[in-house]
Formats: structure tokens, sequence, C-alpha cells
């Protein structure tokens, strides 16, 4: 499986410049890539603030997207600012070409950024099958929480993950992707935007594709614009959960 790896500046607030750039650099992938990842709230930046940029999950951006994927036979992950009967979530997106959209809004909400403030928790653990490949999908504070990331039993192959994480915290950002493809036996495929947003921080991208041993398999030079396409070896994944099944040694433990 191709998995694109889209790491770009997001235009802080700007709605119709970052779809633009979205559909052009997805476009662009047509015949050689699977699926295109692209960061948190792609749309808008990290401005959880302004719920006037917030929209309904049928509304310009996923219809934009949706078509997209639709002509370039590409399938598109992302988060945008969704309005949802008065509420406001962090809402995942996985748009298949011609299939209806999978919806998945982000568990843990930024309480040192406001986010709790403005959005409200989703609670859903959604494994989505493309291609034959199971797939998660996670989103940027999500990533520090083990337990919420588990795959039981294997139940998942690759590990989507979409952020907008600073330069500030981005050790921490290269660890725990790390620790995430450890545990899970899987693969992890995670992006992260460039550039500075509307309230000064900088975000030096970092977005990496990894292996469960740890073998970076795509990764950018500080700051660097650029796509990246990795193809994902889903049958020696497989196999290697076979020769070393680690999985089946795991805790048993229900989320609450």
């Amino acid at each position: 499986m191709k998995i694109a790896l889209l790491q770009y500046p997001i235009v802080w607030a700007d709605k119709r410049m970052n779809l633009l750039n979205a559909v052009k650099h997805i476009s662009d992938l047509k015949g050689n890539a699977d699926i295109a990842l692209l960061p948190e709230m792609f749309s808008t930046g990290f401005c959880t603030d302004r719920p006037d940029l917030a929209e309904p999950s049928d509304g310009e951006t996923i219809s934009a997207l949706q078509a997209v994927a639709d002509e370039s036979d590409v399938a598109i992950v992302g988060s945008f600012m969704c309005i949802d009967k008065g509420l406001l979530f962090n809402r995942g997106f996985f748009l298949s070409p011609h299939k209806s959209p999978v919806f998945i809004d982000k568990k843990h909400l930024y309480s040192h950024g406001g986010e709790d403030r403005f959005f409200t928790a989703g609670n859903e653990r959604t494994i989505i099958e493309y291609k034959g490949v199971r797939l998660r999908l996670i989103i940027c504070y999500d990533l520090r929480f083990p337990v919420w990331a588990r795959s039981y039993e294997g139940d998942y192959e690759v590990l989507l993950v979409i952020a907008n994480w600073p330069e500030v915290r981005i050790g921490v950002w290269d660890v725990l992707v790390r620790a995430r493809a450890i545990e899970n036996q899987c693969y992890v495929a995670a992006v992260n935007p460039v550039g500075d947003d509307g309230l000064g921080e900088h975000y030096n991208g970092h977005s990496v594709a990894i292996d469960t041993r740890l073998h970076d398999l795509a990764g950018f030079k500080d700051n660097e614009e650029g796509t990246r396409v990795v193809d994902f070896s889903i049958e020696a994944l497989r196999h290697f959960r076979e020769v070393l099944p680690l999985w089946k040694d795991g805790d048993a433990f229900a989320l609450s």
C-alpha cells in the first residue's frame, strides 16, 4: 500500500487557500499513491477559538476533497473543524474514492491549549479497511495515550497519525511515533506541518513513516516542504507478526 505524507505549511484561518493547496497536492498523486495524509485541521490551522470557521460534514471542505478523491483514485485522510448538532468537533475523515466518508472525532482534547473549551471529544474506536489493509486513525494529542492507540490482537496494520505538533515539543513526537510502532507491531505513517501559525508557534515537520523494527521508511529534513510516497509491504508485516507474535502476550483490558 502506497501512502503519501504531505508536509506543507498551513495558512492560518484561510480555508480557501488551504483547500486549494490540498487539492493540488493530491491531484498530483494520481496513479502514484493509494492514500494521501494531510495534517490535523489542515484547512484552518489549530485555531480552536474560531467557531465561525466550522462547517458540517457535508460542507464545502469534505465535498471538494471527496471530488478529488474520486477523480484521482486516492483516498484522503485529515481532520477539519466540524459543527454537528450545535457542537464543535476536531473531526478526522477517511475519504475513499466513490464511497461514503468515514468520520472519527479526536478523543483527547488538548486542554493546555484550550481545545477542550470549544470542542467535544469523540469516543469511537474505528478500524478502517481499505484495499485489503486495516488502518487506524488518531489525531495529534491522541498520540500521547498508548491505551487509546492500542492494537487489539493485531486488529490493524497501519497507524495513521495527523498532527499540529509544534517544534518546541518535537522531541516528544519523535519518540512517541516510534513507541506506537513498537508496542503495536505496526507501521506508522505520521504527518505534521511546517511553518508558523497565528499564535506564534513554529512547526518544523518531522513527518515520518516507520516500520515496527524502527526502520525509517521515509522522513524529511527540518522545515522541509514536500511529499513522500511510501510503499508499505503489508505481507511483510503479517509475516513478521507470525514469526514474532508478541501481540499474543498482551494484557487484556477494556476502555471505559
